[in-house]
């Protein structure tokens, strides 16, 4: 995110802020379409958030 100059507020594929603030502190892990819209929106392989 840091690399993008992104905000939680930039990824409201993966879900709310307070989600998406979970999954970086790592008490909640990313769901199959969390990984899918981050693979699209990123271009990157899905294989890279697993």
């Amino acid at each position: 995110m840091q690399e993008h100059g992104l905000t939680q507020s930039d990824l409201p594929g993966v879900g709310a802020q307070s989600v998406v603030s979970e999954i970086l502190s790592g008490k909640r892990q990313l769901n199959v379409r969390q990984i899918r819209w981050l693979a699209e929106f990123f271009k990157v392989p899905v294989d890279m958030f697993i």
